[in-house]
């Protein structure tokens, strides 16, 4: 893999990482095994049966866990010391070839964007739990999970869109963490007044 393929994979699965860790590692798995992509070598595994087996099996779990309001806050309250770590790992390792300092600046790399992506994730999601009908959390599942495998073949695809549809969403979920964080503070305040 060029660099930009590599950085491109690096963001694009760092980014879906932080959305839905097991749809990305089943997208790259399954593109891997039916021959779409090729990836590169330490990651190869990701195509394996058994790797395979246990993502889509955890994807399940995430996809219903997610539907159920509360709940979704839990599993991602468990998931922040899960998904930044293994998007870091997944970048480690798509920069195999590299040297040393460009694969750790990877590793870190997505590992702090899969920390934004998940971040800005589990604050929406217990910003919506506040809702009384649960389609929003619905729909808001839903598209987290189609997004983490459109941007997960995005990054083996299209490398180069990828790199700037990950800077223009990092910068959208800053600007979503800022106002969230804002709302929080306000009701937080309005509360102690009272």
């Amino acid at each position: 893999m060029n660099p930009i393929e590599t950085l491109g994979l690096a963001l694009g699965a760092g980014f879906s990482s932080g959305l839905n860790l097991y749809a990305t590692i089943a997208t790259l798995g399954l593109l891997q095994r039916f021959g779409v992509l090729h990836l590169p070598p330490k990651l190869q595994v990701l195509s394996h049966p058994w790797v395979l087996g246990i993502a889509l099996a955890l994807y399940l779990l995430e996809f219903f866990a997610d539907k159920i309001p509360y709940l979704d806050t839990a599993w991602d309250a468990i998931h922040t010391f899960i998904r930044p770590p293994a998007a870091a790992l997944l970048a480690y390792a798509a920069a195999g070839g590299a040297a040393p300092e460009w694969r750790w600046g990877a590793a870190l790399m997505a590992g702090g964007i899969a920390l934004t992506a998940h971040g800005t994730k589990a604050s929406a999601r217990a910003a919506v739990n506040a809702s009384p009908e649960p389609l929003s959390n619905w729909a808001l599942s839903s598209g987290e999970d189609v997004l983490a495998v459109w941007l997960t073949w995005m990054a083996t695809a299209h490398p180069l869109a990828t790199t700037i549809i990950v800077a223009a969403l990092v910068a959208l979920s800053a600007l979503l963490l800022y106002h969230l964080f804002r709302f929080a503070r306000r009701a937080f305040q309005r509360l102690l007044a009272s």
